[in-house]
């Protein structure tokens, strides 16, 4: 005898508690022919990662307009988890189409969701699912986020871009420097070269810095022959070193930003 199948493990993301009670109603209709289970609800991005560091799931319904974090960001940050949650948006808005499917949304649901275009949906997520989970590894190089997210003895914290000076490897993290503080985030300092390329410039082969954070060089007093440059930065007073290989690059892009 053939084994039932196994219950989809499901995440609501809205804000409105309507409509997250319509998607449970709709979800236990759809039972009997697909089977799935409602670990947990979320009213934000940012709770549903919270709620995602304590239990993984394989499929996120998610609304797009929500405060504190909202649902194309909260899918950015979802394609960066191992292993990434399928998302398919639920929503009241069709503006977004196309940039929830560049962020390889499964489906895109317009509000009100009937049952059997859910169960559409869902069923797409079971038939895909090895391949959703591939590709959601990749995002596109347009599809920066907005914010960084760091555990921090039992809470997520998140950390505004555009607020960080520089980043720094550190072993198997990264160290990213705000004004105010560190945080230790649990990312590729590679990769997130790649994403926020046009906002930080490589200093040194484990350090980037805020383009807008970059005040001037001055010669450092070190003896060390790999660096002869160090970076001064806006508001702190942590001088970053410059590698040679870099110097050229940053002694040209110094020339061009008046530095």
């Amino acid at each position: 005898m053939s084994q039932p199948p196994a219950a989809l493990s499901i995440l609501l993301v809205d804000d409105e508690a309507p409509a997250r009670a319509r998607l449970r109603d709709l979800l236990a209709d759809i039972a009997p022919e697909l089977p799935n289970d409602i670990v947990a609800e979320a009213e934000n991005g940012a709770q549903a990662l919270a709620l995602l560091a304590q239990r993984p799931v394989d499929v996120a319904l998610v609304d797009i307009r929500m405060p504190i974090m909202d649902g194309i960001e909260l899918a950015r940050h979802l394609a960066r988890l191992c292993p990434p949650p399928i998302v398919v948006f639920v929503t009241a808005y069709d503006a977004y189409a196309v940039q929830a499917f560049d962020l390889n949304a499964v489906d895109y649901l317009l509000k009100p969701v009937r049952a059997q275009r859910l169960l559409l949906a869902l069923r797409k997520v079971v038939a895909n699912r090895p391949a959703a989970t591939e590709t959601h590894a990749l995002l596109p190089r347009t599809a920066a986020r907005s914010h960084l997210s760091c555990h921090e003895r039992g809470r997520l914290l998140l950390v505004p871009v555009k607020e960080i000076v520089y980043l720094k490897a550190d072993r198997k993290y990264v160290t990213a420097r705000t004004r105010d503080r560190e945080y230790l985030l649990d990312e590729s300092l590679t990769q997130l070269e790649v994403e926020f390329g046009t906002m930080f410039i490589r200093l040194h082969r484990g350090i980037l810095a805020a383009r807008d954070a970059i005040c001037g060089f001055e010669k450092s007093a070190s003896d060390d022959a790999e660096t002869q440059w160090q970076t001064i930065l806006q508001d702190i007073p942590e001088r970053l070193p410059v590698s040679r290989r870099q110097w050229p690059l940053l002694k040209s892009y110094a020339r061009q930003s008046g530095n």
